[in-house]
């Protein structure tokens, strides 16, 4: 069975361009060279934290190197200034503020150092949740 992933942007004329905005995408979800449907999922899940140390989501070691991972996060808060920072090994992909949500793909290289395992950092040490997903081969 196809796995399928979507991506809308909207928007009305003057708020990002002289007109409106209106795209969407959609793609079909394979392994790493071939047509193939990905098959296998950590499943959707959510981790609600109370610390603002940084945890690992993804171990790299733990999933196929180079494969078509994919990865869905989203921040579960609704307080503005609340996020969470992404890091892949050391690189700080960028914030995950309240509501918002990322979808992208994962190498799950080890041959770096560090390894590419993803890491999420809160803002707060208050409860805060982060839906999370992984698609893989």
């Amino acid at each position: 069975m196809a796995i399928t992933a979507g991506l809308t942007l909207t928007s009305g004329a003057d708020d990002l361009l002289s007109d409106a905005l209106s795209l969407s995408i959609t793609t079909s979800l394979t392994k790493a060279s071939t047509s193939t449907a990905l098959s296998n999922t950590t499943g959707l899940a959510r981790k609600t934290t109370s610390s603002n140390s940084q945890y690992t989501l993804f171990t790299a070691a733990n999933f196929t190197d180079d494969g078509a991972n994919k990865i869905y996060l989203k921040n579960m808060s609704s307080t503005a200034s609340e996020y969470f920072t992404i890091h892949l090994g050391d690189i700080e992909m960028g914030r995950l503020y309240a509501g918002d949500f990322a979808f992208f793909p994962w190498n799950a290289d080890t041959d770096t150092t560090p390894d590419a395992d993803v890491k999420i950092t809160p803002s707060v040490s208050t409860a805060i949740t982060l839906e999370h997903m992984l698609i893989n081969e």
